[in-house]
């Protein structure tokens, strides 16, 4: 791997989720599959949420095809700060299929980092169009696109804006992904080409989760030192041990300073289930936009706990609870579907 053109060399990095937004993007949802036997409702989360966010910040969305770019239409087509894009996709998680954009020196063009993407592991093929998303939105935005090589999902990795890193073995080891790099390799990657120094490495997943543990399903950077982290509070729960012993790590782990981590424990809702299958519902899947913080809501008693906590440790941000009860049918919630453009 070459390092004088990695954005690393060049002086760009990935920037926490709660600097400045230029726009967030999202992708228009249509595969039935994925939200079997209950799709119908879906289109009206993209709707309340494209008006949410839209609020504070642009929006662009990505609507390929004619009968998805004539349903986007007629829902969020008259929102002033809504942007429709006549690109393809395969499925609607634009966290995962689409890059993670770079914050670069004073002057620079935007710029991002185009991973490979494979629908966690070929999981749900195809996936074609998806894995050309970040290269049409080059396009769109007149953006630099740097291209490791290597699989990557947006989902998988949570910054803190100053060099640190925090993902999981369970996901970016996992032979489905890059089975010839070690952890060594693909942590050297992640530092080059996200501009980090400190790769923090958490283990497993929520039961229900097909991504084979999706950091933003577990724990999120709040500010520079500050991580919450989802605690399972019923020791007969199968999440209980898992979630426990990530709590534990978070707390004996540093910073790029060697700084101790503050680590706040954010609840479990109750078990969402769904035709029998239990389903990766949390709360660790929240959105942080301009002036805003967007957390999901399971109909359940520690719904505004969550809110609570968090409005807490985001004291300048308005805290909205969003309905995801349908949109977790689909095995995720609202970070797996936006990704955020830094201004």
């Amino acid at each position: 791997m070459a390092t004088a053109q990695t954005p690393a060399a060049l002086g760009y990095r990935m920037p926490a989720e709660w600097a400045p937004h230029a726009a967030t993007w999202l992708s228009w949802p249509h595969r039935r599959a994925t939200w079997p036997g209950k799709f119908e409702p879906v289109p009206q989360i993209w709707q309340r949420l494209a008006e949410t966010i839209s609020r504070t910040e642009p929006v662009h969305i990505l609507a390929g095809g004619e009968a998805v770019m004539r349903q986007a239409r007629e829902m969020v087509g008259h929102l002033q700060s809504v942007t429709l894009h006549d690109v393809p996709t395969n499925d609607a998680w634009t966290r995962d299929h689409g890059p993670t954009f770079l914050a670069g020196p004073p002057g620079s063009r935007p710029a991002m980092v185009d991973w490979e993407y494979n629908a966690w592991g070929r999981k749900y093929p195809a996936f074609d169009d998806d894995n050309r998303v970040p290269e049409r939105i080059a396009r769109i935005i007149g953006g630099r696109r740097f291209v490791p090589g290597i699989v990557l999902e947006g989902g998988a990795i949570d910054a803190n804006g100053r060099g640190t890193i925090l993902t999981t073995r369970s996901c970016l080891l996992n032979p489905n992904r890059n089975p010839k790099l070690s952890q060594g390799e693909i942590e050297r990657y992640v530092c080059e080409y996200l501009g980090a120094t400190r790769v923090l490495w958490l283990d497993g997943q929520l039961v229900g989760d097909d991504t084979d543990g999706h950091v933003d399903q577990l724990a999120r950077f709040v500010n520079e030192t500050t991580v919450v982290a989802a605690v399972e509070q019923d020791p007969a729960d199968e999440n209980f041990k898992p979630l426990h012993e990530n709590f534990r790590r978070l707390q004996a782990m540093t910073d790029q300073d060697g700084r101790a981590l503050r680590v706040v424990p954010l609840p479990m809702p109750r078990p969402v289930v769904f035709q029998g299958r239990r389903l990766p519902a949390g709360y660790a899947n929240f959105y942080i936009c301009n002036g805003q913080v967007i957390v999901p809501q399971f109909r359940d008693r520690s719904d505004d706990v969550a809110l609570r906590t968090l409005a807490e440790l985001f004291p300048d941000r308005k805290v909205v609870g969003l309905d995801a009860v349908d949109l977790v049918l689909g095995l995720g919630a609202i970070h797996c579907v936006t990704q955020q453009q830094p201004a």
